[in-house]
């Protein structure tokens, strides 16, 4: 028997859970939206059910795929001057190189990640939302073992940001004390409880439920800013994707006002046809051209816009860019055998260290992601910037591509890479995934742009500083990757720098 789906995902027991929704008979967005379902619970610290999430889908038999915007909004409708100081924490860690967060209750935005897969079932999936939330419900239950990305990044940020809330550091101590390692059993609390209240009530739990009554109480009794009138508001937007073509594919990735797709395509754009071949001296001389002149964009334009969606297509047309006729953290890419194709990635900022009483619910601090929440206040009920960029894509002898990536800056530079090495240089899947990478570094307004790139990769003599990383570092993102070739067989790739998973089934 054939393969029904291929899948790429954080680990083996979020893939695992594709493969099952597989077997009842569930699609690609089935199967992506339960393996992001799992992750969510089985990635503590990294992505929670109370982030943000994109999700891009290319049905079989449409012209147009289309991108439901899940991402966090800015809270405060209905907030009152008397109502309490809000409270939150300076954090400074060595992770990612060096970074600054805000922390606490008063960094979480309005999560909207549950309600974007909730709909991506409802309009594209085959199966009840009940079974598709079923894995990710025994994984809470039963408890799970740590995995390689969270035992990474934990590390660096358990004392600082995850010991302060009680239940959150019950659930990543031992029970004689001392602090989880990579494959210990992690147990959350209440969160099984919660998982069987959002697969009996849908999304709606979360934004007019119990859940949104117990999150607003906590939100109000210590300091947060998110309120019931915020979670009653929330929608999530289903937009148009937008496209951009590569080799013989044709994209589809994260429209505005998210920045990631734009940078994306911006950057797709400008590289063309290039590399024809090898990635010579010379085209990664060409590599770093594009990246330095696009992300240079993004930090000084893009990040601080007011309108994002007129400075997202200013920078579009300054690159040349045309959209195409008809024929774009955690991640997860599947594509099933009728040529379905889904893209979800999702974020909950860097955690804000908070568990919302009783629920197991781990909160975001997507508030407190300085790098992004720069320029002037948005508004209550605004999305907040993101630069995630989940990508589909379709050539003409009927392939299907579902790619995308976590990785804060690095997702556009990370699938930059990986497309311009599958769709130009023709490398396999597997092998544009593996192959090393480099970034260009903007840091924030006013430093010098820097090449970060790993060990393996030669560089040609350029006029910017470099910072080596070891190979396959976790720090350029973990791209996840499935595919549907022309005559129907399904693979998928997997990235080694997050140990993530690839398998069809």
């Amino acid at each position: 028997m054939r393969p029904r789906v291929a899948v790429a995902a954080p680990s083996r027991v979020s893939a695992d859970a594709a493969l099952r929704a597989a077997e009842l008979g569930g699609g690609a967005v089935d199967a992506a939206v339960a393996a992001m379902l799992v992750a969510m619970v089985t990635e503590p610290g990294v992505v929670s059910l109370a982030g943000g999430a994109f999700v891009t889908v290319w049905p079989a038999g449409l012209d147009e795929a289309v991108t439901v915007d899940g991402y966090v909004a800015m809270p405060g409708l209905g907030r009152t001057a008397d109502a309490p100081t809000p409270r939150q924490r300076e954090i400074r860690t060595d992770y990612g190189g060096g970074l600054t967060m805000t922390a606490g209750h008063a960094s979480v935005a309005v999560p909207g990640a549950l309600a974007a897969l909730d709909v991506a079932v409802s309009r594209w999936g085959r199966l009840p939302w009940g079974e598709v939330v079923s894995p990710a419900a025994d994984q809470a239950g039963d408890g799970f073992p740590l995995g390689s990305a969270a035992a990474y990044y934990l590390p660096f940020v358990r004392d600082s940001l995850f010991a302060w809330d009680a239940e959150t550091a019950a659930a990543l101590r031992r029970p004689g004390g001392g602090w989880l390692e990579q494959g210990d059993r992690v147990v959350v609390a209440g969160l099984a409880e919660t998982l069987g209240l959002v697969a009996e009530e849908g999304a709606r739990t979360l934004y007019v439920g119990e859940l949104a009554e117990r999150l607003a109480r906590d939100m109000s009794e210590r300091g947060g800013l998110v309120t019931r009138e915020d979670l009653a508001a929330y929608q999530p937007v289903v937009r148009a994707a937008l496209p951009v073509t590569a080799g013989g594919w044709s994209l589809r990735t994260n429209p505005p006002p998210a920045i990631g797709g734009v940078v994306l395509a911006a950057m797709l754009t400008l590289l063309a046809r290039r590399p024809p071949g090898a990635w010579t001296p010379g085209e990664l001389a060409r590599l770093v051209e594009v990246q330095r002149r696009v992300l240079g964009v993004r930090r000084d334009v893009l990040d601080v816009a007011d309108d994002r969606e007129a400075a997202a297509m200013a920078l579009l047309r300054d690159v040349g860019w045309q959209a195409p006729g008809p024929p774009s953290t955690a991640h997860v890419s599947t594509v099933d055998a009728d040529g379905t194709a889904c893209a979800i990635t999702a974020s909950s900022g860097y955690g804000s260290g908070a568990t919302v009483p009783g629920t197991g619910l781990w909160l975001n601090n997507c508030l407190g992601e300085l790098e992004l929440n720069r320029g002037t206040a948005l508004p209550a009920g605004a999305r907040l910037r993101s630069n995630m960029a989940p990508t589909v894509g379709r050539r003409a002898d009927g392939a299907a591509l579902a790619i995308g990536t976590p990785g804060a800056d690095r997702i556009t530079t990370a699938l930059l890479q990986v497309l311009a090495s599958f769709a130009h240089v023709g490398a396999s899947l597997q092998d544009a995934v593996d192959r090393p990478r480099l970034h260009v570094n903007h840091g924030v307004e006013g430093d010098t742009a820097r090449i970060e790139a790993e060990e393996d990769l030669p560089l040609p003599h350029l006029d910017l500083p470099v910072s080596r990383h070891h190979a396959h570092s976790m720090y350029f993102g973990g791209v996840g990757a499935a595919l549907r070739l022309g005559d129907g067989s399904l693979g998928a790739a997997a990235d080694p720098r997050r140990a993530g998973v690839a398998t069809a089934g």
